[in-house]
């Protein structure tokens, strides 16, 4: 006798459509976690809600008449571009900030070598020649600040002044004050301030030169100098070019030291665009010029940082 067993339901189509749901849910979790994006994408949550969307956002805001009194604003276009082109103080003070760069980066790469090849050749003590040159660098810009604006520059009393008595000269020089000396002044603040970072990043390639190349070098009959003409400084022309283009972005957006020792003066000598920016948008609340300036200092970084790899690149290539 035969036995009739019963077959199994057939699958719902809700069930179907369940599995297949949960299927590519699957698919999509394990293409994430096989690439990564799972770990990165808090950062990427975080990097859009901070950066991404305040930039879309300040775009915006500079095609419109926004501004903080409370007043609605207007879609103007391009008017505020315009308006910012044809601005004398705009253009000074993108003029300081140029400036201020061209003063500050030679001698802040220049001083970084030097003190590293310092530190590196030093054998005494040498942790300690290395905490002392890097320290400033950790002090905060308003420490930094106060100290030069109220115990080196002021007039008469300050540091400054005492080295010039002592060396015949005539002291009293507005150091702060007069438009000859402010933006020197401020660069060598900052020469003294930010030098420990360019002193760190030379520091850590002299030690990844090989040593086996000096002792070749040296058996070769060439001196310190032969050596660091020919050894060093061409192995570190990729750290150069790397010190170079941080220190001129870093250069171009100069604030605290001017806001806290000149306030841009004397006679907006020494402002440059990023306070002119705090100016318009929090002064003279116009918030929409402001972000049309910003924008226009955003391009002038922006050009910045792409062109000089690119220049340093064909360097390399023509040298090769």
């Amino acid at each position: 006798m035969t036995t009739l067993t019963p077959a199994a339901p057939a699958p719902s189509a809700s069930g179907a459509g369940r599995d297949a749901v949960t299927a590519r849910s699957r698919a999509v979790r394990g293409k994430w976690t096989e690439h990564g994006l799972v770990f990165v994408a808090p950062f990427l949550v975080v990097y859009g809600l901070f950066l991404v969307w305040p930039l879309i956002s300040g775009l915006g805001m500079s095609l419109t008449s926004e501004n903080i009194t409370g007043t609605e604003a207007e879609f103007i276009g391009l008017d505020n571009y315009a308006e910012a082109v044809a601005d004398p103080q705009m253009w000074s003070s993108l003029w300081n900030t140029v400036w201020f760069t061209v003063l500050s980066t030679l001698p802040l790469v220049l001083v970084g070598l030097v003190l590293a090849l310092l530190a590196h050749q030093l054998r005494v003590v040498q942790w300690l020649w290395r905490i002392s040159w890097f320290a400033p660098f950790l002090l905060p810009s308003g420490v930094v600040c106060m100290l030069f604006a109220q115990m080196i520059f002021p007039p008469g009393f300050g540091l400054a002044d005492q080295l010039l008595a002592s060396a015949g000269l005539e002291p009293g020089i507005g150091w702060l004050s007069d438009e000859r000396y402010a933006m020197l002044s401020i660069v060598l603040t900052t020469v003294w301030w930010t030098v420990g970072f360019n002193f760190l990043l030379y520091l850590a390639a002299l030690q990844a030169v090989p040593q086996h190349l000096y002792e070749a070098a040296e058996l070769d009959g060439a001196g310190p100098w032969r050596q660091l003409l020919h050894i060093t400084l061409p192995l570190l022309r990729r750290t150069t070019g790397l010190v170079l283009v941080l220190q001129v972005l870093a250069s171009l957006k100069i604030f605290d030291q001017v806001y806290l020792m000149t306030g841009g003066g004397p006679d907006d000598s020494t402002r440059p665009i990023l306070q002119y920016v705090y100016q318009q948008g929090f002064t003279g609340y116009r918030i929409g010029y402001a972000s049309a300036v910003s924008y226009i200092f955003f391009a002038l970084i922006l050009i910045v940082s792409l062109v000089q790899p690119v220049l340093a690149r064909r360097k390399e290539e023509a040298g090769t």
